[in-house]
């Protein structure tokens, strides 16, 4: 049968899954009646909810005598890992971009990636349909991205299709509202080359994507790169440097048809396929017959750059939610997701008690923290801090972002002036069209963290921003952290109305009354710069006497709840977020208030 390997990249919300929804439908893989979700490919959860592709998917669709696999790709920096690797497992890419907002930091990531390894890109102008669509502005912006990237000559004969994914149309004419798929399908099928591999060859094989299953144990996913494969068969993993992990057979063999994975019973070179049987390879190694001693090259993978500490939840409070709150429990599992994602990389502290899990950026650890909690984990979790490096004098350098903003004219002033306060360097301001200016950053990573929330007040949640990681650049000095300080509670018990009540001339309240409190943990944000202890638990004291006046009844301003990533993007670095599968509570680091002193004085000397 023939056979196209093509992977769907674009910028996080220019509607690469919504476009595969509509493949699936228009090659007939979904029948006509079947209920299928809504963006089909993003099965997970977080994914569902956040509404954001987070683990690459292959999958595979007929059309009139052509099979084509197509892996839909995350479009977030944070995922980048996954991107990298699954550029080698295709012959061509089809680079989606949104008819507005045009050519994104993370569009010029994963086309940078695909250029390099000598891809060429099927161009599609997504939501044609879009009232404020400039179309030709965003063309003019992909050449110039391809050129800056170090496109050749091939590579920048780009074909074009103007498409509106939702409505299901594709076409060489900008001005169509109407029709069908069949132009993208047509243009896959002539310009991505068939895979030119070794049929003859030993059997060979580079792993890109991991994952577990309850019954076949580790499923090992990429692409046939020689030769062919039979259940059964005897095969052995090899490492980078080609020395033999582990030898097994493959006792399991599937194919992706639509969103389903098939057993086959043999695979050839070109197939995308799932493998079973080994229990030690893991992702980048070459699984091949036992007569090859030559690894595959595999993609280097970009260095982490951020890192937050993982610790036993230890608060007075622990155990009470969740079910697995054990070192050795959160031990095993984020080694199983340092197996699975190569981004991650997990370091166990002298004590045993805390492990150090440095990766790609907030939204992916934030991520890999809620599917914890979800699972029934219980966690205490310290403020991210950058990883620095040295250049070759010996000097320190940090991790650099490339931030693009867009924004309302009116709020570019305070947005220019709040990322000066956090040392970024302005590289570009222009006018985007519809009163919105795009301005460009270069800045470091450490400023940045926990800026987004206060981003989206400044610009009254009209702002959006991408950030995409840059280099690593000399050390910018100290940066401004948090201005304000917190309120702490002096005791355990419940929080009540009447010793609330007070407390909100002091600041702004994180707890309701009824809330079971403790020792140390933190209940809101004090208006001035120190930290304060409270009692919010303080009773009216009973007396024989009668009162005077009615008690006036206390109204309460709403405590604000923060979500996962504002509390982590919130805390200081004396304190500590503690995750439970159904509470988010902010803590200090040492509950105590004279081991708090201690800390201090000794972090002062």
């Amino acid at each position: 049968m023939n056979l196209r390997n093509v992977a769907i990249i674009a910028h996080v919300d220019h509607g690469k899954t919504t476009l595969v929804d509509q493949l699936f439908r228009q090659s007939g893989t979904f029948r006509d009646n079947q209920r299928v979700e809504e963006r089909a490919m993003d099965s997970n959860d977080l994914e569902k909810e956040r509404g954001i592709t987070i683990l690459a998917k292959p999958t595979s669709i007929e059309w009139e005598g052509t099979r084509i696999n197509i892996v839909d790709t995350p479009g977030h920096a944070d995922f980048g890992g996954e991107v990298e690797r699954i550029l080698s497992m295709v012959d061509g890419v089809v680079l989606l971009v949104d008819s507005s907002e045009g050519a994104m930091p993370q569009t010029k990531f994963v086309t940078g990636k695909a250029l390099a390894l000598g891809l060429k890109p099927i161009v599609v102008v997504n939501k044609v349909d879009r009232p404020d669509q400039r179309i030709q502005e965003v063309l003019d912006e992909v050449f110039d991205l391809f050129v800056s990237l170090d496109a050749n000559d091939e590579q920048l004969d780009f074909p074009v299709l103007y498409a509106s994914g939702r409505n299901g149309y594709a076409s060489e004419d900008p001005d169509r509202r109407e029709g069908t798929l069949t132009p993208l399908f047509q243009k896959i099928v002539d310009h991505v080359p068939p895979p030119a591999l070794d049929a003859e060859a030993p059997f060979t094989f580079l792993v890109t994507l991991l994952d577990r299953d309850n019954f076949l144990g580790r499923v090992l996913t990429g692409r046939v790169t020689s030769g062919k494969v039979k259940v059964n068969q005897a095969i052995h993993a090899l490492d980078m440097d080609g020395n033999v992990i582990e030898t097994g057979r493959a006792s399991k063999i599937m194919t992706f048809r639509g969103l389903e994975r098939v057993p086959t019973e043999e695979a050839q070179a070109g197939d995308i396929i799932s493998l079973a049987g080994l229990t030690v390879a893991t992702v980048s190694n070459t699984i091949a017959d036992v007569s090859v001693s030559e690894p595959i090259q595999a993609q280097p993978i970009d260095p982490p750059t951020l890192s937050m500490r993982f610790a036993v939840n230890d608060s007075p409070m622990a155990g009470r939610e969740g079910t697995k709150v054990t070192s050795r429990m959160i031990r095993d599992r984020l080694m199983r997701e340092a197996e699975s994602n190569v981004a991650i990389k997990v370091t166990e502290s002298a004590d045993k008690d805390s492990f150090e899990v440095a990766g790609r950026g907030e939204l992916q650890l934030g991520v890999l923290i809620e599917t914890m909690r979800r699972e029934g984990f219980e966690l205490g979790i310290s403020r991210p801090r950058v990883l620095f490096g040295t250049d070759e004098n010996g000097g320190r350098t940090e991790p650099y972002e490339t931030v693009i903003i867009d924004v309302d004219e009116e709020y570019s002033g305070s947005v220019v002036e709040k990322m000066n306060i956090r040392k970024a360097e302005m590289t570009d301001m222009r006018p985007s069209g519809g009163g919105k200016t795009r301005i460009t950053f270069s800045a470091p990573s450490r400023g940045m963290i926990g800026y987004h929330g206060e981003f989206l007040s400044d610009t009254r949640g009209t702002g959006i921003m991408n950030r995409l990681f840059e280099k690593y650049g000399p050390y910018k000095g100290a940066i401004e952290g948090r201005k304000n300080g917190v309120l702490i509670s002096n005791g355990s018990g419940e929080a009540n109305a009447y010793a609330l009540g007070p407390l909100e001339e002091r600041g702004v309240l994180m707890v309701g009354v009824g809330e079971a409190l403790y020792e140390g943990m933190i209940i809101g944000e004090n208006a001035k710069p120190e930290d304060l202890e409270v009692n919010p638990m303080k009773s009216k004291q009973l007396t024989n006497f009668r009162a005077s006046g009615k008690d006036d009844s206390i109204r309460l301003t709403p405590p604000w709840k923060m979500t996962l990533e504002q509390a982590i993007a919130y805390i200081d670095d004396d304190e500590m977020v503690e995750v439970t599968p159904k509470t988010i509570r902010l803590r200090k680091r040492f509950l105590d208030p004279h081991e708090r002193k201690r800390a201090s004085r000794a972090k002062a000397a």
